[in-house]
């Protein structure tokens, strides 16, 4: 079942804790906890969500916010990997997408990330797909993405479903923390209360997530 707003927040789903002290809801009770979903083979994730993470977890961890850390991948699984995330955060090496853009805008520093990040960081749990892409599976994909399906026409229609159907089937593996929590992409976070609630979820670039935070902070 997947995760739903304002009930108990499932416990993250990792294979692997390859920074800092492991950690989960159940652990970390009476503090806010933000979790920011990111890929390693995605620029936004590094140019903004990342950052902001840090900066939040700077100013408020002393104030009761907790902040993990989980890389996932729901494409470019030779590039969003264990290996590539243990690099990157043992070394500072960035790739593919992330170093073309970080590069191009001259964010890197003797071609390494310039911070590092400082909390616990995991790696989203993989499983290898073992059936076949179902219907059902295709309109949850769409529905999720194209409110307006249904109004569109025909041969419009035939042909998203069959490019729906065609990417779906290229996924060679699927991420449960990511589908657990019915996340859109990357860069993500998940937000969770003091009593283990799921309060948000939220996919892309938020300026108003420390707003979030703080009254969260003040229940």
């Amino acid at each position: 079942m997947t995760a739903q707003i304002g009930r108990k927040a499932p416990l993250l789903s990792v294979s692997d804790w390859v920074q800092g002290e492991p950690g989960n809801f159940d652990q970390l009770s009476d503090r806010v906890v933000l979790v920011e979903v990111f890929q390693v083979n995605c620029p936004g994730c590094f140019l903004y969500a990342l950052p902001q993470a840090i900066d939040l977890y700077q100013r408020y961890f002393d104030h009761g916010l907790s902040v993990l850390g989980v890389a996932t991948a729901f494409e470019d699984f030779d590039k969003n990997n264990l290996e590539n995330l243990t690099r990157l955060l043992e070394k500072g090496e960035v790739i593919g997408e992330t170093h073309r853009a970080l590069n191009q805008q001259g964010k890197l520093i003797a071609d390494r990330l310039p911070f590092n990040i400082p909390f616990p960081v995991a790696m989203d749990r993989l499983q290898k797909r073992q059936t076949d892409i179902t219907q059902g599976e295709i309109a949850i994909f769409i529905n999720q993405r194209v409110p307006d399906f249904e109004q569109q026409t025909k041969p419009w229609q035939k042909k998203v479903w069959q490019q729906v159907e065609h990417y779906l089937q290229s996924l060679t593996y699927h991420a449960e923390t990511f589908e657990l929590f019915n996340l859109q992409g990357t860069p993500s976070y998940i937000l969770v209360d003091k009593q283990g609630l799921l309060r948000d979820c939220g996919f892309g670039t938020h300026p108003d997530l420390e707003d979030k935070i703080l009254a969260l902070l003040q229940e």
